[in-house]
């Protein structure tokens, strides 16, 4: 029997993802976090890839509130499937943002928009997750120009959804002739020539996430397949770039704390220690789940500038505070028993930890609040 505890995101996550959550608790954790993809191709099967892709293109339309939900419940199932797919949900709504705020300025295949949908096409994100002190749009990729086009070459690890992908979204980095370089964007179908993938993640915590190495090698494009900030872009593109950092916090907070969650939910089920214990651990991962809304809110409302990046940044670290705070408690309450004959529990607190390996890091995120707060601002 289901506990109300993050009732409301399971069931925003049936309605999205309808069979989604059955079909994954008919595994077991080992089969859910296992390599071999299955996890990944369930929820590309029961729609969930479509949960951000608007309706206009055949998509769910899901809001950031509903993604929220949705990455938090599948979190709490399936940690290496949500941190995989959470790079998807990144990827995606970037994509239609930019297609939304300057799609008749940018050379695209009008089709793609719609076959995301209509395939439930997966995306990678090649931009710089996984480098922690590393903006993660600062381009790993770097193009040359050459007789008619470009050739695009470097490395991008680890690289989530690796061999799951059906395309490679990823900032590059464009050198222009006065030694400095333009920010470019791409989107690669995974069996390009020049794109492999090779093994790269080695650890046993979330390996089912498939965060291997993606390599491009003279990748060739054509001057339609990237775009690249243009002066009259340029303003835009800095304002989906903030769009892009807002949706990444909001990601990893639903996911993380959907995966504390579960470490919660098993306290709760077993009734381990006082009643005051166990209060004390659900406020602190609700706490969390709270932060993380009113993150969500702040974008269907559209409020993406600087002001919102800084409260994601600011609720990002907060709540990577109270995930692997409350994790650890939980794990602590569950008993070392518990610990040593189950090993869900190692598991998923180490899962839980990764929360602080993905960017920006602690330094970055404090130069950057501070810097907004204590600016100058015009009087009006």
């Amino acid at each position: 029997m289901d506990l109300q505890f993050m009732a409301a995101d399971r069931d925003v996550c049936e309605e999205l993802a309808p069979g989604l959550r059955a079909e994954l608790a008919g595994m077991s954790l080992a089969e859910r976090e296992a390599d071999d993809g299955k996890a990944i191709q369930l929820f590309r099967a029961c729609g969930a890839s479509n949960l951000l892709v608007p309706k206009a293109y055949g998509g769910t339309g899901g809001t950031a509130v509903q993604a929220m939900g949705v990455m938090r419940a599948l979190g709490a199932l399936a940690p290496s499937m949500a941190v995989a797919t959470m790079m998807h949900h990144f990827s995606v709504g970037t994509l239609y943002s930019m297609l939304d705020a300057i799609g008749t300025q940018v050379n695209l295949d009008p089709v793609l928009p719609r076959r995301i949908a209509s395939d439930r096409l997966l995306l990678a994100s090649g931009f710089a997750e996984g480098n922690t002190d590393q903006d993660i749009l600062r381009p790993t990729l770097r193009a040359e120009q050459v007789e008619g086009g470009y050739l695009v070459n470097g490395v991008k690890k680890p690289c989530s959804l690796s061999r799951s992908m059906d395309l490679l979204s990823a900032s590059v980095a464009v050198p222009t002739g006065d030694g400095e370089a333009d920010f470019g964007l791409i989107l690669l179908p995974a069996m390009t020539p020049g794109l492999s993938v090779h093994p790269f993640w080695s650890t046993f915590a979330l390996a089912g996430a498939e965060s291997h190495e993606v390599r491009l090698t003279d990748v060739f494009l054509t001057e339609d397949q990237l775009v690249r900030t243009t002066p009259e872009l340029a303003v835009r593109m800095l304002e989906l770039q903030i769009l892009g950092l807002t949706w990444f916090q909001l990601s990893v907070c639903s996911v993380y704390s959907g995966l504390a969650g579960a470490l919660v939910e098993r306290v709760l089920h077993r009734g381990r220690g006082s009643a005051a214990d166990r209060a004390a651990l659900v406020i602190r991962h609700q706490s969390a789940a709270l932060l993380t809304e009113g993150l969500a809110r702040r974008i269907d409302a559209g409020d993406t500038g600087a002001d919102t990046l800084t409260a994601a940044l600011v609720t990002r670290h907060t709540v990577q505070e109270l995930v692997t705070s409350t994790a650890s408690a939980a794990a602590e309450l569950l008993g070392g028993m518990a610990f040593i004959a189950a090993g869900e529990i190692g598991y998923l607190l180490a899962a839980a930890h990764a929360v602080a390996f993905h960017p920006p890091g602690r330094t970055g995120t404090t130069q950057t609040v501070l810097g907004h707060l204590s600016s100058a601002r015009d009087a009006t």
